[in-house]
């Protein structure tokens, strides 16, 4: 086997002065937000009884939503609003999507599986919320994001969680990461005008890849990519909205 980066990984070249920042394991918990605490397993609870009833019910999609505390990815003035089926600004005029296109995009790539997918890569880990959830359904997570405060935001938030199968990555994701491939699935977090050839180049025979495109009709849309022995097979589904997929860093 080829060796994998150890985490964080980079994919850009540090400046001199650069250090490499390691997650202490020792680091201490941030506080829980005011208004939230204890009762907040209840308010998830209820979170996932409405997901659920939306037509999400992979079993470990469910166990995800009710074991990451959303509340943790959201700025404090918003805490109140972090269990409800809304997207939030998390900054750099980013946004943390819908816990229910989340689910139902999770549930996308883990259709017809019982057991936790293989190495899966995030193209756009915004504040780290949905790379959390992935840490739950899959094996091994790679997550990109190109924008360095939104990078450095999610390692704090992640911190908590203490996540050893998730590897936080700072470049380019339209690029994808190589290095990782083969990928069992790619998620994406942000729609393009097409799903970029690198994406499908690095997902796996019998992977599926889950991202929002513009379609033929000039909205954007799911679409689910299954990479099959044979060729590519192309299904796209229900209108959503993500903000744009860009290239480069910033």
């Amino acid at each position: 086997m080829k060796p994998r980066p150890g985490f964080p990984a980079r994919l850009v070249p540090p400046s001199p002065a650069a250090q490499p920042k390691v997650v202490p394991r020792a680091a201490a918990r941030p506080a829980t937000p005011t208004g939230v605490g204890m009762e907040s397993q209840a308010v998830r609870a209820a979170m996932v009884r409405k997901i659920q009833a939306q037509g999400v019910t992979h079993a470990g999609v469910l166990a995800a939503l009710q074991a990451v505390e959303r509340h943790r990815f959201v700025d404090t003035a918003l805490v109140n609003q972090a269990y409800e089926d809304t997207s939030l600004p998390i900054g750099l005029g980013q946004t943390i999507s819908k816990p229910g296109v989340v689910a139902r995009m999770l549930e996308l790539l883990c259709q017809g599986r019982s057991e936790k997918l293989g190495r899966v890569l995030e193209i756009g880990t915004g504040c780290g919320y949905q790379a959390a959830l992935l840490s739950h359904v899959a094996r091994e997570v790679y997550s990109i994001e190109r924008l360095k405060g939104l990078h450095e935001k999610s390692r704090e938030n992640l911190r908590w969680f203490r996540l050893s199968n998730l590897h936080l990555l700072f470049g380019d994701g339209m690029l994808g990461y190589p290095k990782g491939a083969p990928y069992a699935a790619i998620i994406a977090a942000a729609g393009g005008n097409d799903i970029p050839q690198a994406w499908i180049d690095q997902l796996a025979v019998g992977g599926r890849l889950v991202a929002p495109a513009v379609t033929s009709v000039g909205r954007q849309h799911l679409v689910v990519v299954d990479k099959t022995a044979t060729g590519i097979v192309r299904t796209e589904l229900e209108a959503v909205l993500f903000v744009p997929l860009k290239s480069g860093v910033a």
